[in-house]
């Protein structure tokens, strides 16, 4: 993507005026406010998306998401988990670019991509540069220790960050089957709350993420419902001595091992 914003380019041809000459004049500048305007929201949708920006040595400026200058700066990109959801143009385009990677992967972890497509949207609005108040990064809002356990090793490459992140949705889908608000509840506030609460905690943050998540997954209010009635299922996860990852629904023999 590449764009080339100046004044000095907008021109306009003359011609003689024919008997209608004080509207000729008055168009003039009408469509010159026009063309300025146009340009301004496509360099403010560029630096939503949280391109990076270059104003060369005649003032032209070119927005890109992929650079190829060192002079060129990052335009600071918006993460809906730190700005309250916020709706970022590109987030389409996101939607388009990353739609065979979140559906690969999601097929391959038995989880449904549309769910899959949802957290993204919710999470960073498909920016893979977003970074949360609380550290979260990428496209799935990974936590740098998540995203350790889980093997990723750059959260801002959008492979990597789709593949973590769909692993543990696929986790907390297994420790709360069936109840896919808790899993999401989970997502957001971790698994302790969720337990803490046997359900959805009180905070207005997780409750606006799961139904925000649920809507935009084609999933309504249903779930929702039956997440206020449904308890919670407990799963128990913990190492062997020799290696062995153990997920039951019994409490281990030895509490230290529990890795809940």
């Amino acid at each position: 993507m590449g764009r080339r914003f100046s004044a000095a380019h907008f021109a306009f041809a003359s011609g003689p005026d024919l008997r209608y000459a004080r509207r000729t004049v008055l168009a003039k500048p009408l469509i010159a406010m026009l063309v300025l305007l146009t340009a301004s929201r496509l360099v403010s949708g560029a630096e939503a998306a949280g391109a990076f920006r270059l104003v060369d040595e005649e003032g032209v400026t070119h927005i890109t998401d992929t650079p190829n200058d060192p002079r060129y700066q990052r335009i600071s990109g918006f993460s809906a988990t730190a700005a309250g959801w916020l709706k970022v143009p590109q987030a389409l385009r996101g939607a388009l670019a990353f739609a065979r990677e979140i559906r690969e992967t999601a097929e391959r972890h038995g989880v449904n991509p549309d769910l899959v497509e949802a957290v993204i949207r919710v999470e960073s609005a498909f920016n893979p540069w977003a970074v949360s108040r609380k550290g979260a990064q990428g496209l799935m809002q990974l936590m740098p220790r998540t995203a350790s356990a889980l093997g990723v090793r750059d959260s801002f490459n959008p492979q990597q960050n789709i593949e973590g992140g769909v692993r543990h949705l696929r986790y907390l889908l297994d420790r709360y089957p069936g109840n896919v608000p808790f899993a999401l509840a989970a997502y957001n506030a971790g698994e302790g709350a969720v337990d803490s609460y046997r359900g959805i905690p009180p905070y207005a943050e997780t409750r606006q993420y799961v139904q925000k998540v649920l809507e935009r997954s084609g999933k309504g209010n249903a779930q929702a419902a039956a997440a206020k009635v449904e308890p919670p299922q407990v799963i128990y996860r913990y190492e062997d001595a020799d290696g062995t990852l153990t997920l039951s629904n019994v409490p281990p023999l030895t509490p230290a091992k529990d890795r809940r």
